[in-house]
């Protein structure tokens, strides 16, 4: 110790450095030591390992199962706002498509009317019969829009029938399905006359026609313009069936209306001006006959 207070500083620096030497050397040389476990510390290991192993899986487990969860809910959330989205769209094509038909609808109806020379009065039908065979149909146009009794009632397609009942605001309309409803046509390709009734399973038949007639299937059929209540050339339907008896000298043929009654949807009621004037004056004298009978 004295020759450290009473050495020189460089003397000094050499201690110090041959200190720090030694006990880097000596740290060097020590063995690293292991301590064994006792018998108990085994046992409580052994005891609680698997414990703490199943503790962080279930941890795990429950933190993927939370985030699984809150991700479903979210996905849940997103998707509910996408299906709304696509109902919505579904909504506005099938709105816009019901536009579209309609218009293409109306188009035909217009078209029909350039060539025709009685007013037409577009009408949407409000109720069939009840026996849902399309025997009668109610419209929503009556006596107020022009409406007459016997005023023929058609669509771009084809002849659906006149009415025959007739209220200021609504009409009945007695189609060709019916079997009281007799329509006189005429065979398009042959010119050839017959009465076209009502039959069954929404088919019409055309009777009293020649048996000599050479008809055949998919000939169409068109009114005659006879009989004052249908005007000519008015597309009825087409033959789909021919019944030939071997006896008698006419044929019986079946007739496939134009007209899809049961996606009818509007009519075009063709108003013959005179007699709806005539119609007009007639129901004002029924009203002051009756006022006259009050008075």
């Amino acid at each position: 110790m004295r020759l450290i207070r009473g050495g020189s500083g460089r003397a000094n620096v050499v201690f110090y450095v041959a200190v720090l030497a030694a006990a880097a050397a000596s740290l060097a040389r020590r063995e690293l030591t292991l301590k064994e476990t006792s018998v108990f510390e085994n046992l409580m290991i052994d005891v609680f390992a698997p414990l703490q192993n199943s503790v962080v899986f279930v941890r795990r487990r429950a933190g993927d199962l939370l985030a699984h969860y809150v991700g479903n809910i979210e996905a849940s959330k997103e998707n509910e706002g996408l299906r709304e989205r696509i109902r919505d769209l579904e909504r506005r094509i099938f709105e816009r498509s019901e536009v579209e038909r309609e218009n293409r609808r109306l188009k035909e109806f217009l078209a029909f009317g350039e060539r025709s020379p009685y007013r037409e009065v577009l009408a949407q039908i409000v109720a069939w019969d009840a026996s849902s065979d399309f025997k009668v149909i109610r419209i929503n146009k009556g006596a107020a829009s022009g409406v007459t009794l016997q005023s023929t009632a058609i669509t771009a397609e084809g002849l659906v029938g006149y009415v025959f009942r007739l209220t200021n605001n609504f009409a009945d309309v007695l189609t060709i399905l019916d079997q009281s409803n007799r329509v006189d046509a005429t065979v398009q390709r042959l010119r050839a006359h017959g009465i076209v009734e009502g039959h069954a399973r929404g088919k019409c038949a055309m009777k009293y026609l020649a048996r000599t007639e050479p008809v055949v299937l998919n000939d169409l059929v068109l009114t005659s313009g006879l009989g004052n209540v249908y005007p000519k050339g008015i597309l009825v339907g087409s033959v789909s069936r021919i019944e030939k008896e071997s006896y008698g000298i006419t044929q019986r043929v079946e007739i496939s209306p134009a007209v899809d009654f049961s996606r009818l949807e509007e009519v075009v009621v063709l108003v013959n001006e005179d007699e709806a004037v005539h119609q007009a004056e007639h129901r004002a004298l029924d009203s002051l006959d009756y006022g006259g009978q009050d008075d």
